[in-house]
């Protein structure tokens, strides 16, 4: 009779337990990290009476989480991409706000300053039009320095995104690691510690959304977890800890680094995932290349209209200087480990050429390489000067020691700094130092469209007579060296002309239109003294500008149509990642929670289920308890 009583009361207490298991995941099921536990029941044992063995009831035999660890890394795996992802392309569509197109573009700002000039081009003395394109310039310079401000106050907040990032990170690793001593101190009891897993995956799954991590289980129950690649974060019940430095060479940018004990490692954004690896891959590469878009297309611009400027005279009679202020030549930074005594610098060699890049120069054996950086794209010169992408690139000062490295930005500072160099209209160059002069017998209907500067050839001015033969070529006398070679070797050594095309010689360009008759000759001189202010030569050379072929083969007109096309580019990428990373993250998840997570219906019906067990074994205790109370009854 006590078995009965024994076998009742236990599987009393044990059909009890098991509702309260019940009842716990019922009321966890909106818990965020909770995993759905079961009780497992096993037979308490049996006992020999007689020749019989007789059963001894039920007993809980362990209350196990329901848990895949593959499901739950890869849940953390692809959470991390996501978090990636959609923090680049959050920053990337607030970079992309910076550069609006249409009227408030800069596409726009470019085209109204070299439009402006066709009213000077009609009329080279009139003071309002010339006030015009001064206030057009002043603008244009003005929206780049906004600009380049504006990204700027991008940089500066994304930098302090990552470092609380970094702080959290590292709150979560130490929060890892108390939670691994106290599974060790759970470890003691056979019983497996639940909540406290649930809560170190939880904390696991809250630091894959930061960074990417992996995990590594121990004997002891312990959660060891490593970060950039194999640095480990956590190890058992010790946390190291992440920190934001300045880079070394170049301070504007920072690093997120590792540490341990007196050691540090810089960790490379590709190696970090999550959302501190969408934060430096955003700064390193997305930022980066909007600011040297930014910045070439300020330093083509300030490069190419000071050179035209220049090639003109102003209503003083002055040659031209520059309209914008000219950029300052780009010092390279230098590597910490360098020997050397180099001081390097950057400057405009060829402004159709450049590249929206930052360059590396390396001091070796057989003189320098430069390493294009946006592409890798290298070239090794056996000493400085050395011109690459349009840059020519010196020592300003001392010598490079073999292994130095420096870090040169040509583009960094160029909008930031961008200033009107003219400030009165009469200080403009519109002027042009050569005139054309048709001879008076001429009968052909060859007309002038334009004569300007193009280049401060020593020959400029020298007087130059073009005459047309009776096949339609043309013979010039008077060139200086460094000009075309004939198309026609002669005698007379020719050249082929086309209407509308420029015909380019001693540094400047003349465009005639119409077609001239054998004989026909037109004279090319210097402007006489008080005649440059007159005419609008370089006016027109100003406007030929538009089509200036610079920008990777664009125009300098539709030169703000790379930097949005480079941008649009890349936001229209980082939407497609964060769509697809984020389709794959929630089907992982789904895929966790369908093992993990509660099912209220089944729940219900396991409630049924151990609530009649629990029933009958109290019907079996109080049948139990009435035989026991009869006998002794009966014994009395």
């Amino acid at each position: 009779m006590a078995s009965v009583l024994n076998i009742a009361t236990r599987a009393l207490n044990t059909n009890l337990s098991t509702l309260q298991v019940i009842g716990n995941n019922i009321a966890n099921v909106n818990t965020a990290g909770y995993s759905r536990q079961t009780a497992n029941l096993a037979s308490a044992g049996y006992q020999q009476l007689g020749s019989q063995y007789y059963g001894m009831g039920v007993q809980i035999d362990s209350v196990t989480r329901a848990h895949d660890v593959y499901l739950t890394r890869e849940a953390q795996l692809t959470a991390s991409l996501a978090a990636a992802d959609s923090t680049r392309l959050a920053r990337l569509q607030q970079l992309e706000n910076l550069f609006p197109v249409g009227e408030d573009g800069l596409g726009a700002s470019v085209n109204e300053l070299l439009n402006a000039w066709t009213d000077v081009a009609s009329s080279p003395t009139n003071q309002a039009a010339r006030v015009v394109v001064l206030g057009r310039g002043e603008e244009l310079a003005s929206r780049l320095r906004e600009t380049a401000t504006q990204i700027d106050l991008l940089a500066r907040t994304t930098s302090q995104q990552v470092t609380d990032t970094v702080t959290q990170v590292n709150r979560l690793s130490e929060d890892i690691a108390k939670i691994n001593q106290k599974i060790i101190e759970a470890q003691g009891s056979k019983s497996s510690p639940n909540d406290l897993l649930d809560q170190r995956d939880k904390l696991v799954a809250e630091l894959s959304q930061l960074m990417q991590v992996s995990t590594v289980a121990a004997d002891d129950g312990t959660l060891s977890v490593f970060a950039g690649g194999s640095q480990p974060l956590v190890l058992g019940t010790k946390a190291s800890s992440l920190a934001v430095e300045r880079n070394t060479t170049d301070p504007s940018q920072i690093n997120v680094v590792f540490k341990q004990s007196g050691y540090s490692m810089t960790l490379a954004p590709s190696s970090l995932g999550g959302e501190l690896g969408g934060l430096m891959t955003f700064m390193t590469q997305d930022l980066a290349s909007a600011q040297n878009q930014l910045g070439r297309m300020a330093l083509v611009l300030s490069s190419t209209v000071n050179a035209q400027h220049q090639l003109g005279v102003d209503l003083q009679g002055n040659a031209g200087g520059d309209f914008f202020v000219a950029a300052a030549p780009a010092q390279g930074l230098a590597a910490v480990g360098n020997t050397g005594t180099a001081q390097i610098a950057a400057s405009v060699a060829d402004a159709t050429q450049l590249q929206a890049s930052n360059y590396e120069m390396r001091f070796d054996a057989s003189g320098v390489t430069l390493v294009r950086l946006s592409d890798g794209t290298s070239q090794s010169f056996g000493s400085l000067p050395a011109t690459f992408d349009g840059l020519q690139f010196e020592a300003a000062s001392g010598s490079g020691a073999v292994g130095d490295v420096f870090l040169i930005k040509p583009y960094a500072d160029v909008a930031r700094n961008m200033q009107m160099a003219v400030s009165a209209a009469d200080r403009l160059a519109a002027g042009s130092p050569v005139i054309i002069t048709p001879a008076s017998g001429n009968t052909g209907g060859a007309s002038i469209e334009n004569l300007y500067a193009v280049s401060d050839s020593a020959n400029l001015t020298d007087p130059v007579t073009i005459t047309f033969q009776a096949d339609g070529s043309f013979t010039v006398t008077g060139l200086g060296p460094d000009n075309p070679a004939p198309d026609n070797p002669g005698p007379p050594a020719s050249y082929n002309y086309t209407p509308g095309q420029p015909m380019q010689f001693n540094g400047w360009s003349l465009t005639l239109r119409g077609t001239p008759s054998a004989g026909d000759s037109f004279s090319v001189t210097a402007t006489p003294a008080g005649g440059g202010q007159q005419n609008a030569g370089n006016a027109n050379g100003m406007l030929a500008l538009r089509d200036l072929t610079t920008y990777d083969g664009v125009s300098l007109s539709n030169g703000y149509g790379t930097v949005i096309s480079d941008l649009g580019t890349r936001v229209q990428g980082a939407q497609f990642a964060a769509t697809y990373s984020s389709s794959i993250a929630a089907s992982a998840e789904t895929a966790r929670q369908s093992v993990s997570g509660v099912n209220l219906d089944e729940e219900a019906a396991r409630l049924l289920q151990y609530q009649q067990a629990y029933q009958a074994s109290a019907k079996l205790l109080q049948m139990a308890q009435s035989m026991f109370d009869t006998i002794l009854q009966t014994v009395r």
